[in-house]
């Protein structure tokens, strides 16, 4: 629906302060719309490029970190190594299975080569859990009624309670944001009738005789009328808006509880605007984030070909150390030098 209602509005200067911030709110939430409309335009058309930019080299990087999996696992068995090496590379393994768990790229042999050599880490990390558990205990054996905890299951308790204080705190602060929309929207499916029926007794046409003017409030009563059906609630909240400022209005007769909804109604729907925005930028998955607040789409385009440049400069870093990882000596070269 449009939103030139047609009406000449008074002079900044003549409108009171609340009147102001309610219009500036307006002005705010019209801009959000425009930004949301462009977005949604342009969304299916970003994701293509990221599809056409990104995936292609997203599948030549783990097809490379696949070839260094493979040949450190092979030479991992099949050479002597010092201890502190063998920790080594078994950390380079264990990280580059982690990141191929759920590629795409693989084939299902590959898949499943990566998933062994998971499961394998799983096995060694959960004996060596027993092994520490059991040397507590023995340690510890005065101390048979004080529940023993080792190191890795005390670091996964605090990780674990984290999480969940960080899940809780999400979880409250989801359900603040839904109660103050329930409450938005709650006042506003209780308020429409009364603003709808407000604007209709101020313009309603069969109550003008002059022509001109009936012509012009026939034609506003017709967009009040279809808000009303959509229940375009902020239509009609910014046409009684500007209706009031145009009959002159005072900030006496503008009462606190009528700025408190108009408040709630606007912030709820500022916030949902802003929401739909952030979910379309979030969609795209950047690497390098982009702040909701006055991005354009241009900056997106650049972020995504920003993403895939440090896309191509690993893959070239990568492809080198594969080279060295090919010799033991190579590998060695690596470990040395930190950079495995």
């Amino acid at each position: 629906m449009t939103s030139d209602l047609k009406i000449s509005v008074q002079k900044k200067a003549e409108l009171p302060p609340q009147q102001k911030k309610l219009n500036r709110l307006i002005d705010k939430i019209e801009q959000q719309k425009i930004s949301l409309a462009r977005w949604k335009n342009a969304q299916a058309e970003i994701q293509q490029h990221m599809r056409q930019k990104l995936l292609p080299v997203y599948a030549e990087l783990h097809t490379v970190l696949f070839q260094q999996l493979e040949q450190l696992w092979k030479m991992l068995h099949s050479h002597e190594f010092s201890k502190a090496e063998i920790q080594q590379l078994d950390e380079k393994i264990a990280s580059l299975a982690k990141v191929l768990k759920h590629s795409k790229s693989l084939s299902a042999d590959q898949q499943t080569q990566v998933a062994e050599i998971i499961n394998f880490y799983r096995q060694v990390a959960a004996q060596s859990t027993a092994k520490k558990t059991k040397k507590s205990q023995n340690v510890s054996a005065e101390y048979q009624d004080i529940p023993q905890q080792d190191e890795f299951e005390i670091e996964q308790d605090f990780e674990q309670y984290a999480a969940e204080q960080q899940q809780a705190r999400e979880q409250a602060k989801q359900q603040r944001l839904q109660l103050k929309r329930e409450q938005a929207e709650q006042m506003a499916a209780q308020s429409l009738k009364t603003v709808y029926l407000k604007i209709a007794a101020m313009i309603h046409p069969d109550r003008e005789q002059d022509e001109s003017k009936k012509a012009e409030k026939t034609e506003l009563f017709q967009q009040a009328s279809h808000a009303y059906e959509q229940q375009d609630l902020f239509y009609l909240l910014k046409l009684q808006l500007q209706l009031e400022q145009n009959k002159g209005v005072g900030a006496k007769e503008l009462s606190a509880e009528q700025v408190k909804f108009y408040q709630l109604a606007l912030d709820a729907q500022s916030q949902q605007l802003e929401s739909q925005i952030a979910e379309i930028l979030e969609s795209f998955q950047l690497g390098n984030k982009v702040k909701a607040e006055h991005v354009h789409i241009n900056d997106v385009y650049k972020a995504i070909d920003t993403d895939c440049a440090t896309l191509k400069q690993q893959l070239k870093w990568e492809m080198e150390r594969l080279k060295h990882m090919k010799k033991v000596s190579g590998v060695e070269m690596l470990m040395e030098h930190g950079a495995l």
